[in-house]
């Protein structure tokens, strides 16, 4: 077991609303969600001893942050580099700060105009040696992975259309949620190409919002039991690669069992960050929900229901997966006994397992 196993419980969480343009600056997407997780938690947020916070150059410093909501003795802070991989780990970097002494409450958040700001589809400067190969941005290249994934299993556009349906479906219910129209077959393979295989739907949905955690060693909620974070040469580098399909989950998914004693099911929500459809049978086969020869039936017979039951990154809306951590508080607040979240950066990434 990890020594921080246990001793930090998800007290509160936060959302704005989520849009394509909320003609809001993202400082005041980030301070409303935050007031919303200590208001959640039952906590003033002058009472914030941590403040944590993920980005791609696209958010508000935590030190403004913590200015706007008046928290006026801010001890340990940190921006931290980074997107989808972060979405899980972030978790392990609050509970470690507790474990050591240095917070009693944590408040983390990702906060971005992602849809009327910066988008991600682009190149930046760090990836013009992708751009050469004509990946102009994560599609592309993500897209060329699941080329080969689906070649190796089996699966068929019908199967990612699956996954599809299933979130839409999942978020109906979901106040927040900016796809919850059914779609059907015929309606899925009418959307157009982004990079094959990968149409417009088997794509996040960017958007603008912010969500945020309270994370605290005194008060109650569910619990971190284990985070783990790695990664090895895979789809974020392809030609050092033996396997251009193996994401983060190939590499943490043995840990996360490993550290955790725990074991697939024991699990019974599962929050894995969907930035693409394809990612959604490609983490249940590494974290052990579904062997490879059984993904093609298992989704076409719709048994991945269980998975992001609010629709997740692909319909409810893309905080950069945050939100599908919020949601698994939500469940287990809900009754549900023990939730895996995930974070996706490629071959990199993250998992946490929370409980009530």
């Amino acid at each position: 077991m990890q020594p921080f196993a246990g001793r930090a419980a998800v007290a509160g969480v936060g959302m704005t609303a989520l849009s394509r343009a909320s003609g809001r600056t993202v400082l005041q997407l980030a301070v409303e969600a935050c007031r919303a997780a200590c208001a959640d938690a039952g906590l003033a947020p002058g009472e914030v001893d941590a403040l944590l916070s993920y980005h791609l150059n696209d958010s508000v410093p935590v030190t403004r942050v913590a200015r706007a909501l008046g928290v006026e003795r801010l001890g340990w802070h940190n921006d931290i580099a980074g997107g989808g991989t972060q979405a899980a780990s972030v978790l392990g970097d609050a509970a470690m700060l507790i474990h050591a002494g240095l917070a009693r409450h944590v408040l983390v958040y990702r906060a971005l105009n992602g849809r009327s700001g910066r988008r991600m589809n682009t190149v930046s400067t760090g990836e013009q040696e992708r751009f050469t190969y004509g990946m102009a941005g994560p599609i592309p290249l993500f897209a060329l992975a699941a080329t080969r994934y689906l070649h190796d299993t089996g699966l068929t556009g019908e199967h990612l259309h699956a996954v599809v349906a299933q979130s839409r479906d999942n978020a109906r219910g979901n106040p927040r949620a900016l796809r919850a129209e059914p779609l059907d077959l015929a309606g899925y393979l009418a959307k157009p190409y982004v990079c094959t295989p990968l149409r417009t739907a088997d794509c996040c949905q960017e958007s603008d919002g912010a969500c945020a955690l309270l994370v605290s060693g005194v008060l109650d909620g569910p619990r971190v039991r284990a985070v783990v974070r790695g990664g090895g040469p895979g789809c974020s580098a392809m030609d050092r690669a033996p396997d251009v399909t193996a994401v983060f989950s190939a590499y943490v998914a043995p840990r996360l069992w490993e550290v955790s004693g725990m074991r697939p099911a024991d699990v019974d929500v599962a929050l894995p960050y969907d930035a693409y459809s394809w990612l959604v049978p490609r983490q249940l086969e590494d974290f052990g929900f579904v062997a490879r020869a059984e993904l093609g039936p298992y989704l076409l017979e719709r048994r991945h229901a269980w998975v992001n039951p609010h629709g997740g990154l692909l319909s409810e809306g893309y905080v950069h997966g945050l939100n599908n951590v919020a949601q698994a508080v939500r469940e287990l607040r809900a009754g549900r006994e023990v939730a895996l979240v995930t974070g996706f950066g490629g071959s990199y990434g993250s998992a946490a397992l929370l409980a009530s």
